[in-house]
């Protein structure tokens, strides 16, 4: 079974470079044989060994494009570029610091993250997209469910995350599988400085398999920082966090001036 490493970008937010990072952090973190496949808009600029196909075509709207990220239901599609077996999703704006092949293994039509705990100490599972498993060619019907009443869905959820956290239970594969809290943290709830702390002390470096950014600050504010306060008020970061320096130089990043 081919193991797929997927990814998706569009617009111009992030780079190349993020993917080409991504990329080879994922090389130097998989124990075991994989693709890297980028499903983008427009694939400049992107290193030998990341393929490039079209974001399939879900007939989304423009405004679906902006508000979350729905056109990543497109890796549901039927038919994917002819691509097969288990694939993990990742998005580009992720941090790899451990082995990710026992990701694949882990059992489930459908495996994401749930990020219930990062913000509050009970209650169900909150489904998360940045990093999800399933098996390529499989999950079709997700994508049936979207077209059978596209302007409803997207009225009724937020986004994507929010749109398969409602209907998947109820197209046949059972219930969503959601990954270790262990091997997944959030920079903003397990990295950053307590106030105060955080204006004398850099965030603290990841310790788990995967390391997400989710809003302000992205990576690249880490790497290339504005001048001033990086973060989101009343958070405060300043500078180069040299732990993210290292890691996106290490992987084919650049520095600016």
């Amino acid at each position: 079974m081919d193991r797929i490493i997927l990814t998706m970008k569009w617009g111009t937010l992030y780079s190349a470079e993020y993917v080409n990072v991504l990329y080879n952090a994922c090389k130097a973190h998989m124990s075991v044989p994989f693709r890297f496949v980028c499903l983008t808009d427009d694939n400049t600029g992107f290193v030998d060994g990341v393929e490039a196909y079209d974001i399939p075509d879900l007939g989304l709207p423009k405004s679906a494009w902006g508000a979350g990220a729905w056109p990543k239901l497109g890796v549901f599609s039927k038919e994917l570029y002819g691509l097969s077996g288990r694939a993990l999703f990742i998005d580009l704006d992720t941090v790899i610091s451990g082995d990710l092949a026992e990701m694949f293994d882990f059992a489930g039509a459908f495996v994401c993250l749930d990020s219930r705990p990062w913000r509050y100490k009970s209650g169900a599972p909150r489904t998360g997209t940045g990093i999800f498993a399933f098996d390529i060619n499989a999950l079709g019907a997700v994508v049936d469910r979207l077209h059978e009443n596209m302007n409803g869905h997207l009225s009724t959820y937020e986004n994507e995350q929010d749109f398969l956290h409602g209907e998947f239970g109820s197209l046949g594969f059972g219930d969503i599988q959601y990954w270790p809290d262990d091997w997944i943290q959030s920079f903003k709830y397990h990295l950053r400085q307590p106030l105060g702390v955080d204006r004398f002390k850099h965030p603290n470096p990841p310790s788990a398999k995967i390391l997400c950014f989710h809003g302000i600050p992205r990576p690249i504010d880490l790497i290339n920082p504005p001048r001033g306060n990086w973060d989101r008020f009343p958070h405060y970061g300043r500078g180069r966090v040299p732990w993210m320096v290292d890691y996106w130089v290490g992987f084919g990043g650049s520095l600016q001036d």
